[in-house]
């Protein structure tokens, strides 16, 4: 019986182990399998199909890793960002797990019976209560309220378990940086075979983040091999794929499913799109501004990480003068303009979104009215306090919403007739064990049975 095979038989695998990537691009996954730095994945795509796919917008890890978890987007999800306002307010929350609408992957898999592990997910902090474990990822606190239950927190500090890595390091140096990703790493890793070879579960799901802290701070030195930290940067992918080894080893029937949230690609410049708003009079601040609540009376736009845009309309914000009848106007006029930032000469947008051509669904209230996607290289920001347009940062990384890793060790015909998205994710994990999918999810199963 072949890889497909099982999926269309009475007795299809029940198991299924996903392995996150954090920001891990298809492009480089690509080519450390062809340069001989990731061997053991190489032998394992060979089984299945290994494709570049699709993430939300914004593709942010927030929305990302929600979008995959519920199979829905962020219409029906309402996370639209790390952080977001508060209704009818300026006041700025950072939406958590209690406020995410829909079903989950394991809570699905739990109404049906089965048991979950689920670790280092972001945004399921703090960590609600299901069939199984759960260890909250990025951005978790506390490490009892990330852990369910939490009479695991003894074995998880036992193991030296560190919830993510401590980007304040690279104030000190970019050394103490490199040696906290890699030491996070080896902590997450023991921990996640420990509890893959302990616990009891019909669904395995395990996310390495240090990835994308990885190729937020290094991504200029994979691409130079003068760079000091090149050699750091492809060791840290041989320990990845060491441990996707390990994983592969262990496995007999089960579908196993490799997946990023999001791709990553160089940074020219980071832009900051309140500072356009402020210079083309849309946005009005009170001096020494901090953040988006010291917006002054009078502003008709404001924008939030990475690049939504709201339109302050009277009736959604206290002080909001702008009037339904006149928001087409404004949209227009505001769309137009941001498509038209250059640099050195080019365009730097590459095509602003209006609410209505991304999300769907009873949450499409709290989204922003347009979304802004950059050229890849231009890092959109939601700062109030810049100066400038446009300045470079201490990140040399940036994320990209079409080049994110999809695998399942499997081939099917709908992998071919369409690039995945990451909401397809979860019904297609849900269809390997034969769990009905729920009917709040957008996404749909890669897999033909």
């Amino acid at each position: 019986m072949g890889l497909f095979d099982r999926f269309k038989s009475k007795d299809a695998a029940k198991r299924a182990v996903l392995i996150g990537l954090d920001g891990a691009p298809c492009s480089l996954m690509r080519r450390f399998i062809e340069d001989g730095a990731m061997p053991r994945l190489k032998e394992i795509v060979r089984g299945g199909s290994l494709l570049q796919m699709d993430t939300s917008i914004p593709d942010i890890s927030s929305v990302a890793w929600t979008s995959f978890m519920t199979g829905a987007n962020p219409g029906r999800h309402g996370i639209y960002g790390f952080l977001d306002l508060q209704p009818n307010s300026y006041k700025i929350y950072f939406p958590n797990s209690r406020h995410i609408h829909g079903e989950t992957l394991w809570q699905a898999v739990g109404r049906a019976g089965r048991r979950s592990i689920v670790i280092n997910v972001p945004s399921t902090y703090p960590a609600q209560p299901l069939n199984g474990i759960l260890v909250s990822g990025f951005v978790a606190i506390d490490l009892t309220k990330a852990t369910y239950p939490p009479d695991l927190v003894p074995k998880l500090r036992e193991l030296d378990y560190r919830i993510d890595v401590d980007a304040r390091k690279v104030q000190e140096s970019h050394d103490a940086l490199m040696e906290d990703i890699l030491k996070t790493l080896e902590r997450r890793v023991e921990t996640l075979l420990y509890l893959f070879d302990k616990e009891p579960w019909d669904l395995f799901v395990g996310v390495i983040t240090s990835t994308d802290r990885l190729q937020h701070f290094f991504w200029d030195a994979i691409g130079d091999e003068n760079h000091k930290y090149h050699s750091a940067f492809r060791d840290y992918y041989r320990r990845v794929d060491s441990f996707i080894g390990q994983i592969a080893e262990r496995i007999r029937d089960e579908t196993l499913m490799i997946m990023s949230d999001h791709g990553f690609t160089g940074i020219k410049r980071q832009v900051y799109l309140n500072r356009w708003l402020v210079d083309n009079g849309f946005l009005k601040l009170r001096d020494n501004a901090r953040s988006i609540e010291d917006i002054a009376k009078g502003s008709r736009a404001f924008a939030l990480d990475p690049g939504r845009v709201y339109l302050n309309t009277r009736g959604r914000y206290p002080d909001g003068p702008v009037e339904r009848a006149d928001a087409e106007v404004l949209l227009e006029e505001i769309g137009k303009g941001l498509s038209e930032i250059t640099a050195e000469g080019k365009s730097i947008i590459q095509r602003v979104y209006r609410r209505d051509e991304l999300f769907s669904g009873p949450c499409i209230g709290a989204a922003p009215d347009l979304c802004v996607q950059p050229v890849y290289g231009y890092d959109l920001k939601g700062a109030v306090n810049k100066t400038k347009l446009m300045d470079r940062e201490v990140f040399t990384g940036m994320h990209t919403q079409d080049d994110a890793t999809f695998f399942i060790n499997a081939t099917a015909d709908a992998l071919l007739k369409r690039k995945p998205h990451i909401t397809d994710v979860a019904p297609t994990l849900l269809d390997a064990m034969a769990l009905a999918k729920p009917e709040t999810m957008d996404g749909a199963s890669m897999l033909v049975r």
